[in-house]
């Protein structure tokens, strides 16, 4: 009788077994069935086109040139607004302004006092011929993060309007900003520098640039 027992349980076991087997295969099968109009692999253009489009992506154009228009020795009055209602802080620096890497991006260094502490700061600017936009970014010894900016340049103001996010310490969190670089003339620059507070847009610094 044991057995007998022993011999039905093997085959309930071996019956619920194939079952498995039966339905796994099935499932298989038709994931295998299925088709998408999406083709698996991207097609790859030919090593000349592909070849044209790095060399115009990495030729330095017009915009590039404007860029080294401003290498030089600059003056800069800076001002800061903590707040709206606030009365202004006054600081002043230099910066030096140069392209670098085969005139393809322009870095500026600056050095100054501000809060009666020795003050450093490098900016990069870069235009992007794939995308058409400028990318500008800021670091500083006052603190330890990266301000990420890009815009575009209209040409009847001779102005490049950035748009990023920047860290706000004393919040812990990230808020919207907003810089107008503007071109006044061939030995000044403005530029202007907006964050958002209370739903609103405030002007907390102003550089006037001015070329030794």
């Amino acid at each position: 009788m044991k057995k007998i027992l022993l011999a039905l349980s093997v085959l309930a076991m071996c019956f619920t077994s194939c079952k498995k087997e039966v339905k796994i295969e099935t499932e298989v099968s038709e994931m295998d069935t299925i088709t998408t109009d999406e083709p698996m692999v991207e097609e790859r253009m030919d090593s000349i086109t592909e070849m044209k489009a790095w060399q115009a992506y990495m030729t330095p154009g017009d915009a590039h040139k404007m860029m080294a228009a401003e290498n030089g020795t600059w003056t800069n009055e800076m001002t800061f607004w903590h707040e709206p209602d606030n009365k202004p802080m006054k600081a002043t620096s230099t910066s030096e302004c140069k392209m670098i890497l085969g005139d393809r991006y322009q870095e500026m260094n600056y050095k100054g006092t501000m809060m009666g502490m020795p003050f450093e700061g490098r900016s990069t600017l870069a235009y992007d011929n794939s995308t058409k936009e400028y990318i500008s970014t800021w670091i500083d010894n006052m603190g330890t993060g990266m301000l990420v900016m890009k815009g575009k340049y209209d040409p009847n103001t001779k102005t490049i309007e950035f748009k990023g996010d920047m860290v706000d310490p004393a919040r812990g969190k990230t808020i919207q900003c907003r810089e107008l670089y503007t071109i006044v003339n061939d030995n000044t620059r403005k530029m202007e520098m907006y964050d958002i507070k209370n739903g609103a847009e405030h002007k907390n610094m102003e550089i006037i640039m001015k070329r030794k």
